[in-house]
């Protein structure tokens, strides 16, 4: 058994990781710990598992194996630092970081200490995703020339009479989550294009603030990939009723996503699909990491790259041009 500490309720999905724990039966939760001890507390009562005030009593202690980080973004570095230190494994809500520096910070010190790290990219365990990875090894569409992914919600958009959306306040917070939309929920089609379209080599991002909310609630990051394709993200807080799109244009097809529909066109018609099962999801995968050294289809690189794209579009808005990934990476010319 996988003795757990679920650090902080902060982020929208610790209820959802939670339940998962609970569900395997490889996982015990055994404490809770959170930067704000009302609403920790609350949440082990909950539970009916002890909360402890003190993150350092939690880390040390011996009797727990694994933690689960779902702290503000801004605090994910300090804490993941300190648990892999005190040997703990660490599963974490995306982003894993603001910087590609913090990063590379953050697995020097998991390789260093010898725990098993997992960031939730969920959407690369999807039956969807695996069959437009496939299409795309066998080259059923030829060279691929154009990839756009959308994925928006409603999450600020007022309800009844209320001034916001669904989404907690605290996620519009800029220096707790870096950003709006982009970072959080643009997030899903930026992993999903870095995997299907390969390398990046520059792109142009707009992160728009139509609501002065103080980050951006839409964006769009136009790509431009080392192969010559090009590239379109599209997010949003603000868009009712938006079905997920995952789109791939080649020379030979073109294969199109939305939601559980999926379409291949080739030769003027549309080409039977054969299902693919989806893989077993983060959590899963970071429990038989941790049992049986199973490695997770959740690679460093995917985590990585995430934020590399998310630096290079913040950066873009800002100063309003186009930036090459080399500038982000340290990379020279020569």
């Amino acid at each position: 058994m996988i003795n757990v500490a679920l650090l902080s309720r902060w982020h929208v999905h610790a209820n959802d990781y939670e339940k998962e724990i609970r569900e395997n039966e490889n996982f015990s939760v055994q404490v809770i710990w959170d930067e704000e001890a009302e609403r920790g507390s609350k949440w082990a009562e909950e539970l009916g598992v002890r909360f402890e005030q003190d993150l350092q009593k939690v880390l040390t202690d011996s009797s727990i194996d694994a933690v689960v980080v779902n702290t503000p973004t801004s605090m994910h570095k300090e804490v993941i630092l300190a648990a892999a230190k005190n040997h703990k494994h660490i599963f974490t809500e995306k982003v894993l970081a603001f910087s590609l520096e913090d990063c590379q910070e953050i697995y020097q010190a998991v390789e260093e200490h010898g725990v098993k790290l997992v960031v939730s990219l969920p959407r690369l365990t999807k039956d969807y995703y695996l069959y437009a990875q496939k299409v795309v090894d066998e080259g059923l569409l030829g060279t691929l020339t154009m990839i756009r992914c959308r994925l928006a919600h409603n999450g600020a958009v007022p309800v009844n009479q209320e001034t916001s959306g669904w989404l907690p306040e605290r996620f519009f917070d800029k220096e707790l989550c870096g950003g709006g939309s982009l970072i959080d929920l643009g997030a899903h089609p930026i992993y999903l294009t870095n995997r299907l379209a390969g390398p990046v080599s520059a792109l142009h991002a707009r992160l728009q603030q139509t609501k002065q909310l103080g980050v951006d609630d839409s964006a769009v990051v136009l790509l431009e990939y080392t192969s010559g394709a090009l590239g379109v993200i599209e997010t949003s807080f603000l868009s009712q009723s938006s079905p997920f799109q995952l789109e791939l244009y080649g020379t030979h097809g073109t294969l199109l996503i939305e939601d559980e529909e999926i379409r291949l066109l080739k030769d003027g018609g549309v080409m039977s699909i054969e299902k693919l099962d989806s893989l077993p999801m983060p959590i899963e995968q970071w429990g038989a990491l941790i049992k049986n050294d199973k490695p997770s289809t959740i690679t460093k690189e995917d985590v990585v790259n995430l934020t590399v794209i998310n630096e290079a579009a913040a950066l873009s808005h800002q100063r309003k041009c186009r930036v090459e990934i080399k500038d982000i990476l340290g990379e020279s010319d020569e």
